[in-house]
């Protein structure tokens, strides 16, 4: 079966058919800078890049295109509180979400835009908006217009126009001529940045940034829209009608990503039971937190809890054993077999995560039994197929990502781990154990196991 996706639109799953063969073309709604990321957020990242891989070993040529949006009522008040300016703000957070996802294996985007980058367009699709009747300039702010486009606007979120509550995006609802009519254009207030516009100095709408940002990298129609599911209303409602409206067909499949919770809540920084990611790697290594983020359903929630982060990592472990056990029997890996059919069907049958990892951990277990048993032949199939797998999921553990922890120094310890297990066998060889053990103690020490194999001895970064 071809790959198969649920399609928000629609409430459907529906065979994906690019709009151009051979390409693939996704917008995923990125980080607003206005605080650093805790897991809540970088789910949504790690679920895209698991798309964007599987697009990628399914044969397709893939633009990823990932926004950041640098201006925002949120930043301007952080800043404030902080007493700096608005940029300050953004571009600490913007690294660090940069960080987060290159920590949890994401693969950097295509293009990154950031909004601020990108008013020319924005001017230039409001205008084309006022031409066509869909949106009006008012004290100093344009406005998209909803009754123009009322009977298609609430087709995503699956509302009516006359049940919808008021947009509340500005502070003098009587500029609007409806309450629901969303601003496009904010006009200039004190201390605020701004942009110049014809119809004034102000700053974007965070609806306008994206569709401005998406036609531009990706075309005036594009194949995927992702984001997480609290952005559908208003967030990409808004973005489907001030772009269809405009004349171009967007997004042909929107895809959104479940909450992650505490408690039963979705996680925010409001609140205060945000787990920030570097907080996190500190309980478990970056590699088993993407597994944690990875193994759900991407439409599931996830209801956060120490004990399913452990256990998630003790599940990534068990894989990663028999990857490092039989890469000492097997030292070239066959990176073109083919992936078993099962993990295939999984992973096309809207992304099914969960189906694809059973899938993984079956061929682990048997791949187990065939070290056990001494079946070279069974155990380089199994092995090259584990790591298939775990390429595709942005997990194999003998990647260069995952190897040196993302460290440069990754060569130089090598290097000096190799000597000093030189000089430990060494000292055993002339049974000099003493020796042996106080260099396998500094080692440990240092956080280094090393354990006794039939093969040698095996060094691994501990836990």
């Amino acid at each position: 079966m071809s790959l198969h996706i649920y399609d928000t639109s629609t409430r459907t799953i529906r065979e994906f058919v690019p709009v151009e063969a051979g390409r693939a073309s996704i917008y995923l709604c990125g980080a607003t800078v206005q605080a650093p990321p805790h897991i809540g957020h970088i789910r949504s990242g790690v679920n895209f890049d698991v798309l964007r891989r599987w697009l990628a070993r399914s044969g397709y040529d893939v633009t990823f295109c990932r926004n950041v949006t640098d201006i925002d009522d949120k930043i301007i008040r952080v800043a404030a509180e902080e007493s700096v300016p608005w940029f300050v703000v953004a571009e600490r957070n913007q690294r660090a979400f940069t960080w987060a996802y290159d920590t949890l294996g994401c693969l950097p985007p295509t293009v990154e835009p950031r909004a601020t980058g990108h008013v020319p367009e924005m001017i230039t699709l409001m205008q084309r908006l006022i031409d066509l009747g869909h949106a009006y300039a008012s004290g100093g702010d344009v406005y998209f217009n909803v009754q123009s486009y009322a009977d298609r606007y609430g087709s995503l979120s699956n509302q009516k126009v006359e049940n919808m509550r008021a947009a509340a995006d500005t502070d003098d609802e009587s500029c609007k001529r409806d309450p629901r009519d969303f601003a496009l254009w904010k006009g200039e207030k004190p201390g605020e940045p701004t942009w110049p516009t014809p119809w004034g100095p102000g700053r974007p709408g965070w609806h306008l940034e994206c569709s401005a940002m998406a036609t531009k990298y990706l075309g005036p129609t594009f194949d995927i829209h992702g984001g997480g599911i609290d952005l559908i209303f208003p967030h990409h409602e808004n973005e489907i009608a001030q772009s269809q409206a405009a004349g171009d067909g967007f997004a042909h499949y929107w895809m959104h990503n479940g909450m992650l919770k505490i408690g039963a809540e979705k996680m925010s920084k409001s609140l205060g039971n945000s787990l920030l990611i570097p907080e996190m790697v500190q309980k478990v290594r970056p590699v088993e937190l993407r597994y944690y983020l990875a193994a759900p359903h991407y439409r599931s929630s996830i209801e956060y809890s120490e004990e399913a982060l452990q256990e998630a990592a003790a599940a990534y472990q068990r894989i990663e054993g028999f990857v490092t056990r039989a890469a000492e029997v097997i030292h070239d890996v066959d990176a073109d077999a083919p992936l078993p059919q099962a993990f295939v069907d999984a992973l096309n049958d809207d992304l099914g995560t969960p189906q694809a990892l059973a899938v993984v951990h079956e061929v682990v277990r048997e791949g187990n039994v065939a070290l056990s048993r001494g079946d070279k032949e069974a155990v380089a199939r199994l092995l090259a197929e584990t790591q298939n797998m775990l390429d595709v999921l942005g997990l194999d553990p003998r990647s260069p990502q995952w190897r040196g922890a993302g460290s440069d120094l990754a060569p130089v310890v090598d290097a000096l781990v190799a000597v000093a297990l030189e000089q430990r066998k060494a000292a055993r060889a002339r049974k000099d154990y003493e020796a042996a053990d106080a260099i396998r103690d500094q080692l440990a020490a240092a956080g280094i196991t090393v354990e006794d194999t039939p093969h040698g001895p095996r060094w691994e970064l501990s836990h």
